[in-house]
């Protein structure tokens, strides 16, 4: 296939337009395939004929929209300089890093392995109270800034492909869970030491305040908390109690700022989403339907009302050739009916590496057969 670059297109000014309502009736795709990139990157495996191997570039040959949280690099967190990052290698795939402060250290070992660009987390960066108390004396003494010439960069780069996007640090028990602890030890450590770990959601709150003030002075609208909303690991009582009061004051804080606010929930979400209109975000992204998710259509529908966007929708499997392709024409139809133009119209989660791309094509021809009735 000879695939000519297609011409570009300002999908920044439509993103921006689609989520504050000023879209007129007209829905965005906006699919992530950066999984699907990376893996053909890591493995080495050839791109299908005419497409290019540059992620924005191939955004622009299938004529579609990015979710560019790439702008989240424009923040910077910044550790007291008193901090020591210490890499010491284990072997030949392990590594360990030695974090040095004033107040004592934290370690962790991560493992490269042959099948991802990722790392295993062998020793998580808390694994005990004592490191705790350091992460809390850590989150006291962080400070952020904006990197503008970042900002500039990447507004050259790929800003014609959708609005500048945000993807901010977790809130508290989803911190504690996915960067400091694991989920085992998490869930062990609020029971066993509650007192030192609600110190340290308390030290994560302030320095999110910090976050939040030079966010709200930011030239990005679009602000996605990164929380990866599980109910397998969040039930709904740890939901009421830590996360839910959290996810409010940021909203408030950065609605004050005119920020449009969405959260990240994959994985089962059926027993959360009840409490969806109580948190104060304008939308729910990756939100997965059935079959792959918990959830169908409706009850998506049913919990965010009118009032909520949700972002994304059309499930993961549906792009792999085990699927017909008219589920996925049905499903994508069945969204544009269901939320209208509250709809940032996606893939819950992303194309996998088995999916395939011209898929992405397909969608957009509903959207865009869709569009030019509107």
């Amino acid at each position: 296939m000879n695939m000519l670059p297609a011409p570009r297109q300002d999908w920044a000014s439509f993103h921006e337009a689609a989520v504050f309502g000023k879209a007129n009736g007209k829905i965005l795709w906006q699919p992530r395939i950066g999984a699907w990139w990376s893996d053909r990157i890591f493995s080495q495996t050839p791109f299908p004929g005419g497409y290019s191997n540059d992620l924005y570039e191939l955004y622009r040959q299938l004529g579609v929209s990015a979710r560019l949280y790439e702008f989240g690099s424009c923040i910077r967190r910044l550790e007291d300089p008193r901090v020591r990052f210490i890499n010491n290698p284990v072997n030949v795939s392990d590594t360990e890093t030695v974090i040095e402060t004033p107040v004592g250290k934290q370690t962790y070992v991560r493992r490269k392995t042959p099948n991802s660009a990722h790392h295993i987390t062998l020793k998580w960066e808390v694994a005990d109270e004592d490191e705790l108390k350091v992460a809390i004396w850590r989150e006291e003494h962080t400070s952020w800034e904006w990197d503008q010439d970042k900002f500039n960069e990447l507004q050259i780069q790929c800003g014609d492909l959708g609005a500048p996007t945000l993807y901010l640090p977790r809130m508290n028990i989803q911190c504690l869970y996915i960067e400091k602890m694991g989920v085992e030890n998490g869930i062990f450590a609020l029971y066993d030491f509650p007192e030192t770990v609600e110190k340290f959601f308390a030290a994560r709150e302030e320095a999110s305040n910090r976050l939040l003030a030079l966010v709200n002075t930011s030239p990005v609208n679009i602000i996605n908390f990164g929380e990866n909303i599980h109910a397998g690991t969040l039930p709904p009582d740890l939901f009421l109690k830590y996360h839910l009061p959290e996810c409010q004051r940021r909203c408030d804080i950065l609605h004050q700022g005119n920020k449009f606010c969405h959260s990240h929930w994959d994985g089962d979400t059926k027993p959360l989403l009840q409490y969806a209109k109580e948190t104060g975000l304008d939308g729910i992204e990756a939100i997965t339907p059935k079959p792959q998710g918990d959830v169908t259509l409706e009850e998506i529908k049913a919990a965010l009302g009118d009032q909520m966007y949700l972002l994304d929708g059309i499930p993961a499997i549906y792009f792999e050739p085990r699927y017909d392709e008219q589920l996925l024409i049905d499903c994508a139809h069945r969204l544009i009916d269901l939320f209208g133009t509250k709809l940032i119209l996606g893939i819950s989660d992303e194309i996998s590496a088995v999916g395939d791309i011209e898929r992405i094509r397909t969608v957009a021809r509903v959207v865009d057969e869709f569009n030019s009735r509107t």
